[in-house]
């Protein structure tokens, strides 16, 4: 197969969480444990550093794969989803894996995918850990896909785990408490393994508190911790400030593995972009208009950017908004401004939420709205009525932003 008949096979034959939602998770690790083995357990073959949470594990992964970087180090990083091309999610030092890679993988393993039924990201998994392995990298950064302790990621056993925070997204896999979704996330946590917890409340707390006595691991909370100088990042984004303070505070823990200097440090967090590829967080796609596109798409990440935006200096606000139908739509518009127009459509994925529902949630919310055939096109409604002054943001989902990027 081609390149391009190999990713539509992946796609198409196999459940993928990112496109159809929730019948893409399997409730157990069995499929993940028999295909690591029938590979030879590539996960052994390099230290990791398992990274968690509900909002800024790609950022956290990022800044901590950028700063090893600097460091000199041949740094593995895996994360999801992917914006625009499949390889996004497997790199090593920023560099995408080749497409020869992925075809040969899959064409060498696909009896066993078909028969055992392998879900996508299953089968990414086995594939990233293979190509890390096989690379020989002296580390890797592995993003957590969907919840913790049964996200096929969980097979490694890393130098150090991360949970960045807890909050509401996922709820009907993960439950719709702050302590269900924590006990889910803390799963990560192994035995006498390190764990760095970025944000927390008293119920969470309490749930990392208790799974880490119960694994004899070392416990630290980067939000209380006073004395973390801060750095200039590359990352813009307010939010980032938090996400900083837990990878500062990871680094920390990791000096016991790797020799990181306050060089490497602050050259890692002005390059994350250049050194890793990340994308789609408070990006800056224009200035006059000022034009943002920005991933967050659940309660907590939205406040943290909707609080940005008014911060900015605007004479009129457009937005381009798509929203996918696993989401709380009310909850995401309560979070929104009135004040903004907004050119709205449903984006190309089939868990897309079919516009003309949006629009009646906003109709009835009094938003003052646009509506477009495609998120493009409802991109270029808004570029065409900006003017120089004005401000258009793009979000409400990773597909919003990835159809515009």
């Amino acid at each position: 197969m081609t390149y391009q008949e190999t990713i539509d096979w992946m796609f198409t034959q196999l459940p993928m969480y990112q496109k159809i939602g929730s019948q893409a998770y399997k409730k157990d690790l069995h499929n993940t444990e028999i295909f690591i083995e029938y590979l030879n357990h590539p996960e052994n073959k390099f230290k990791s550093i398992h990274v968690g949470g509900t909002n800024g594990k790609g950022s956290t992964s990022s800044m901590l794969a950028s700063i090893l970087q600097e460091a000199g180090y041949k740094v593995g990083l895996y994360t999801s989803p992917h914006l625009k091309d499949y390889r996004e999610r497997i790199r090593i030092n920023g560099e995408m894996i080749s497409e020869e890679y992925v075809v040969n993988f899959i064409a060498s393993n696909k009896a066993f995918l078909s028969a055992n039924s392998l879900s996508f990201f299953e089968m990414t998994v086995g594939l990233a850990f293979d190509y890390f392995a096989t690379q020989k990298v002296d580390v890797a950064i592995i993003e957590v896909g969907l919840g913790g302790q049964l996200d096929s990621t969980n097979i490694i056993k890393p130098l150090l785990s991360v949970i960045t925070n807890v909050g509401y997204d996922h709820m009907a896999i993960l439950g719709d408490t702050l302590t269900a979704i924590a006990t889910e996330k803390a799963g990560i946590i192994k035995e006498r393994t390190p764990v760095v917890i970025g944000q927390y409340t008293a119920e969470t707390k309490t749930v990392f508190e208790t799974k880490a006595a119960l694994m004899n691991a070392p416990i630290w909370y980067a939000s209380d911790i006073k004395n973390l100088s801060a750095y200039p990042s590359g990352l813009k984004g307010n939010y980032q400030v938090h996400n900083q303070k837990t990878v500062l505070t990871a680094v920390n823990c990791l000096k016991a593995f790797f020799t990181i200097s306050n060089q490497s440090i602050s050259a890692g967090l002005l390059h994350v972009q250049k050194n890793t590829g990340l994308a789609g967080r408070w990006e800056i796609l224009s200035q006059e208009p000022l034009i943002v596109a920005d991933t967050a798409h659940n309660k907590d990440g939205l406040l943290e950017v909707m609080a940005q935006v008014k911060q900015q200096q605007y004479e009129n606000l457009y937005m381009v908004l798509g929203v996918v139908n696993d989401k709380d739509v009310d909850e995401m518009l309560s979070l929104l401004p009135k004040s903004a127009h907004y050119f709205i459509s449903t984006p190309n994925v089939p868990r897309g939420l079919a516009v003309e529902i949006l629009a009646d949630k906003m109709k009835s919310r009094q938003f003052h709205f646009t509506i477009a055939s495609s998120i493009p096109a409802a991109f270029d409604l808004a570029k065409q009525k900006a003017s120089s002054r004005d401000m258009i943001y793009v979000g409400g989902s990773t597909f919003v932003v990835a159809e515009i990027l």
